[in-house]
């Protein structure tokens, strides 16, 4: 197997010593999985610029998202990630477990999402059309799906990295389900 090592701020070019600056004022250190995108000169930029694109998701419905695709996508780097970040944007510990089992019945519309966003990322989009309806009936728009499809594939990439690099998890360990 590859090994990736998190390459530390020296050795990485200057572009990304200034995005390991800024992470780490902003979130106290440098994710490990965001250090080893520091490996490519691009990458990390590129990546930061695509996952804070704006949206109309609430950064809790997000980090919903960004919890139920870590789950089907079986990244536990994102999913330990977004369990601590989705406790920072208002979820419980309780309500994080049940979106990454793929509901959300404390909350019909957040229910609506996350069972869009695990059909799309486990159905690679292909014959999600109840769970669209049920999304658009539970008051989202047709921008916001095609919004979700897109954090779908930045999360998904995420994941993907951790999938080949494993690197250190460096955040408390989701629990299993």
């Amino acid at each position: 197997m590859a090994n990736f090592n998190v390459p530390g701020r020296g050795e990485v070019s200057a572009s990304n010593q200034e995005i390991f600056d800024k992470l780490e004022k902003g979130l106290g250190m440098v994710p490990n999985l965001y250090g080893v995108m520091a490996h490519s000169d691009t990458a990390l930029a590129n990546y930061l610029a695509f996952q804070n694109a704006k949206t109309t998701f609430s950064n809790k419905e997000k980090q919903a998202i960004n919890l139920v695709v870590s789950q089907v996508n079986e990244c536990l780097y994102c999913q330990s990630a977004h369990t601590a970040l989705g406790k920072m944007n208002g979820l419980t510990e309780e309500q994080t477990i049940e979106i990454r089992k793929g509901g959300a019945s404390f909350d019909k519309k957040l229910n609506a999402l996350v069972t869009l966003a695990a059909k799309i990322t486990a159905q690679k989009g292909i014959g999600c059309d109840d769970a669209v309806e049920a999304f658009l009936e539970a008051g989202y728009t047709r921008g916001q799906a095609v919004e979700l499809v897109m954090l779908v594939a930045e999360k998904t990439a995420m994941n993907y990295l951790y999938g080949i690099t494993k690197v250190a998890i460096d955040f408390p360990l989701a629990q299993s389900i």
